[in-house]
């Protein structure tokens, strides 16, 4: 989690230096006032009482302040326009006014705030600019009395330079207290997305009435087609609201844009459908790639989310190549910890969350080992849009290897203090503000002490990691266990070895007892190991007999459930294992009851009814343990209790808020992040669909200013607001998105009555036979008539085979009726078919075979190439990126980049390819997921070096032996 660096969040240092940098702080200081707080606000008699730093120079025209800003700063604070010694009483309620317009049309940032470090802001708003003046009025209410305030509106973190103008500034007292009313839509309150056709189907209804209430569901037409009466609840006590139940679970035909209707009101649409989660199990993986450190983010694979490497050592940024340990902290090494999720919407990478995180994206595949309704073929190589696609691995596996290298590379060396512990985290020497994409962070960044809960992480998930890795690459597998054994024992050997509870820069991710840790490392150790030593911890354990399914969930502190479930499911030896099983039912039963107690159908009921920070990954952990409960006894009331808790995160709230990016018709879509901002730089983007946002946090201590100023008095359910700056109740994490994928992808998995429909055995018909088109030397596009499914579970997919003699192999999988070959050989004949399979998992006949031929090229030599090589140097130092642009008409396989110094330059570190010096000569060789080249695209990779003097770019290139232009 990540707060901004003060209630401003963006000023941190940036009003110093403004001031320093102000043309003009001219005469006639503030006067105080009764009303009015702000001098010269009509600019009648020009400047007085204004200043702007020098790089946004400032002159009244035509009654107006404009300022020409300059462009190429990299922050909203570079540039500013205010006025100092403005005064504030505290509990006294403000309204600022002011006109104004922008050319080009952008956003700003519009602030009152102390004029010094903290920078605590009583107002942060940030108004969208046109070229046209617009009027804008925000009210607050100051809690600080203050004598020198300041009036700020930053206006720098423009590309281009801009015009910023001015108007009719006001600042009066005795405003009305603002009263925040959030949209709460439709008194109907219905799952946004969709039930499923078997699935329960419950809506809920806030109401004054005290009686039933005649209820009806219409079709896309607004035709009646089914009715009831609503079943009153009462007041429900995490919303304080008056409701009624709606049950519509009998009406199971499948359509699209059904509505509820209970008098006047009418609900959202939602769907009916098997597939309605179906883009959301890829969805809610995907988030994982965009928050990758370490690599540059492709926007051909993520459109719209591309950006530079981070923390890769290109300045500003120091990167994450070599960090030292943080002073005062006891040791004096420096570490390579490149790689891994950025935690949150900050830079910050930490253990905790990361095993966490790491373990339940692992566990979305290692499911598919032991239950029934798992779909595996659904999530095989080539199921997400990442870089490794193709490599054989399923996508999912590789994304968590991301994860996994991260994690090790935390672990203290051999021959150090503490070695084999883990690190317990690696951020920034303070808090950024926003937005501030990775690349562009400045700040310094240390490596945090290693810690017994850090350490156990390591354990569990390098134990999970060498078992779902073996089938796929062995070394790696062996690389985890090793690490994850070394941590065991240096666990072992230091106990109590704890995180303290204070960050600056990240968050403390604090936890004094890590019995919970201990318990799941030897739960997922045995499990791969089968080792007595193992065993006996887990038997030894307290926890292994208490019940660790509590009312307030499992999260990254509380782990011990983790172990518990993969005891139940994972095959393993363990003596009292259908005890285990037991444990686990016997928690979903818990979670499940709460589930049927509640109005809103949610199966999270808190100690005193506080909701925490991050509710939202509790209330789909609670499912987790309800799916693991359905796929040990294939009880349907398990899977319908998932199905129904998923209702309240896609809008059956009392906010009416789908609380994923990209679902409903009232979704979240400002979660706080310092790179998907566009709430305030319309040109970032918002958070990828499938975002999981924290969700009500009612802990009033916890709050952000954002949450301090409007959630006041908030009942549970409504302590929540959809603001990038409510990073309290709006944040994204890697760890709450874990849940929400592992839980989408068995609801995706859940077709028929409670899984795959046994009375489905209607094979659908064969495709029709592939029509072959933008054929070249390694691509080639195909295209089919679709089947049909008479069996009631419907077509699910295709799969492309390349048919050999009278054998066939799968060679890629798609969701519609066409699919691209890619890594195909050069000047080859291929001959291919494709089969039709259905949500029952029947298979049809192969459609008609197509054979085409691959154009010629030379694919192992070379081909024609460009390279473009840059560097930042820096005293000693210097970083390099390098593009390789492949210009020919074939691809380039496995490329190798060769070049030489030329004054003595020397490689240190290295990514995006394996990189290797021997004396001058240097080479780079692409890796599994970047080897080849397609004709037309390119590759870039980059390293870290030192020189002494003068540093010359390289003066030749060679790809494949071969001299590239």
């Amino acid at each position: 989690m990540s707060p901004s660096p003060s209630r401003g969040g963006f000023a941190a240092g940036a009003v110093t230096a403004a001031s320093a940098l102000a043309l003009s702080l001219l005469a006639g200081a503030p006067a105080a006032q009764a009303a009015e707080l702000v001098v010269n606000g009509s600019f009648d008699d020009g400047k007085t009482g204004w200043w702007n730093t020098e790089n946004a120079p400032a002159e009244v025209a035509d009654g107006r302040l404009c300022a020409d800003v300059e462009g190429g700063t990299a922050n909203a604070w570079d540039a500013i326009v205010g006025q100092d010694g403005v005064s504030l009483t505290s509990g006294e309620s403000y309204e600022l006014t002011f006109t104004a317009s922008a050319e080009p049309g952008t956003t700003v940032r519009a602030l009152v705030q102390e004029p010094v470090d903290p920078y605590t802001a009583y107002l942060t708003e940030n108004p969208a600019l046109t070229a046209e003046p617009q009027t804008f009025s925000y009210v607050f209410t100051a809690d600080a009395t203050l004598e020198d305030a300041q009036l700020a509106f930053q206006i720098g973190g423009e590309a281009d330079a801009w015009t910023f103008c001015l108007d009719d500034v006001s600042l009066q007292d005795g405003a009305e207290p603002p009263v925040y009313e959030p949209d709460t839509g439709p008194p109907v309150k219905v799952n946004q997305v969709g039930y499923l056709p078997d699935g329960p189907k419950n809506a809920t209804l806030v109401t004054d009435a005290t009686t039933a209430q005649p209820w009806t569901l219409n079709d896309a037409a607004g035709e009646a087609v089914a009715e009831g009466r609503t079943e009153p609840q009462g007041t429900e006590q995490s919303s304080g609201q008056n409701v009624h139940s709606i049950d519509f679970g009998d009406f199971t035909t499948e359509g699209t844009g059904y509505t509820l209707t209970v008098g006047e009101h009418t609900s959202h649409p939602f769907d009916i459908s098997g597939s309605a989660y179906k883009a959301l199990r890829t969805d809610a993986l995907s988030l994982y790639y965009p928050q990758r450190s370490g690599i540059e983010i492709d926007d051909s694979l993520m459109p719209g989310y591309g950006r530079a490497a981070g923390h890769v050592g290109v300045e500003p940024n120091q990167g994450d190549l070599s960090v030292p340990c943080a002073p005062d902290s006891g040791c004096d090494y420096e570490l390579d910890v490149s790689g891994g999720w950025y935690d949150a919407g900050d830079h910050g990478k930490y253990v905790v969350n990361g095993g966490i995180s790491a373990a339940q994206v692992m566990s979305v595949w290692e499911r598919t080992s032991y239950a029934d309704s798992a779909r595996p073929e659904r999530l095989e190589d080539g199921t997400l849009s990442i870089p490794e696609q193709g490599n054989g691995v399923p996508d999912v596996l590789d994304e968590a290897r991301w994860e996994m290298d991260f994690l090790m590379r935390m672990q203290v060396p051999e021959g150090e203090e503490l070695a084999g512990m883990a690190h317990h985290k690696i951020h920034d020497a303070e808090w950024t503000g926003l937005p501030l994409m990775p690349a562009d962070d400045p700040q310094p960044r240390y490596l945090q002490p290693p810690s017994t809960a850090a350490t156990l992480n390591l354990a569990a998930t390098g134990a999970q990691c060498a078992r779902v890795f073996e089938p796929y690459d062995a070394d790696f597998a062996d690389r985890c266990l090793a690490a994850a054994e070394t941590a065991w024992q240096a666990a072992q050997a230091n106990p109590e070895v704890y995180a303290p509870a204070e960050g600056v820069g990240g968050g403390p991710y604090n936890d004094d007892d890590v019995s919970d840790e201990f318990y799941w490392a030897a739960a997922e150790l045995f499990i791969t190991t089968g080792e007595q030593s193992y065993e006996d911890a887990v038997l030894d354990s307290p926890l292994h007999t208490e019940d660790v399914f509590t009312a307030g969930g499992l999260s990254w502190g509380a782990v011990a459930a983790l172990g518990r479930m993969d005891l139940a499911l994972v095959p393993n030896e363990l003596d009292d294992r259908d005890r285990v099983a037991d444990s686990v039912t016997a928690g979903a039963d818990g979670y499940l009851e709460t589930l049927r107690d509640h109005p809103f159908g949610l199966p999270y009921a808190p100690p005193e009814n506080e909701f925490v920070w991050g509710s939202n990954s509790q209330v789909l952990n609670n499912m987790v343990v309800m799916a693991a409960a359905y796929d040990l006894t294939g009880d349907t009331a398990y899977r319908d209790g998932v199905l129904e808790g998923m209702d309240y995160i896609m809008g059956r709230n009392a906010l009416g808020q789908s609380y994923v990016t990209g679902y409903g018709e009232n979704d979240a879509r400002n979660q706080h992040s310092r790179w998907y901002a566009n709430q305030l730089d319309p040109d970032l983007p918002n958070p990828p669909a499938g975002t999981l946002s924290g969700g009500p946090n009612s802990q009033a201590g916890t709050w952000d200013p954002v949450a301090q100023e409007k959630l006041e008095g908030c009942a549970p359910q409504f302590c929540y607001i959809d603001d990038i700056e409510s990073w309290a109740t709006n944040e994204l994490t890697i760890n709450w998105n874990a849940p929400l994928a592992f839980v989408s992808s068995f609801v995706a998995d859940q077709t028929g009555s409670g899984g795959v429909p046994d009375e489905d055995e209607t094979a659908p018909t064969a495709p029709g036979e592939p029509a072959v088109s933008d054929v070249t030397s390694s691509e080639a596009t195909l295209t089919w008539d679709a089947s049909t499914d008479e069996g009631g579970s419907g077509v699910d997919g295709y799969d492309v085979y390349r048919v050999d003699g009278d054998s066939a192999q799968k060679i890629g999988s798609a969701d519609g009726t066409s699919f691209t070959l890619t890594g195909l050989e050069a000047d080859t004949e291929y001959t291919v078919h494709v089969v039709a399979r259905d949500g029952a998992g029947n298979e049809s006949e192969p459609g008609p075979s197509a054979a085409f031929t691959t154009e010629p090229g030379d694919t192992g030599g070379g081909a024609a190439c460009e390279v473009e090589y840059t560097s930042s140097d820096w005293d000693g130092g210097f970083s390099a990126s390098v593009t390789v642009t492949n210009t020919g008409d074939s691809a380039i396989r496995d490329w190798k980049l060769g070049f030489a110094f030329t004054e003595g330059q020397r490689l240190k570190h290295g990514w995006n390819a394996e990189w290797s010096q021997d004396g001058d000569a240097v080479t780079a060789t692409g890796l599994s997921w970047n080897s080849d080249i397609p004709a037309g695209s390119s590759v870039s990779a980059g390293f870290n070096g030192s020189h002494e003097g003068s540093n010359p770019a390289p003066e030749e290139f060679t790809v494949n032996g071969e001299t590239c232009a």
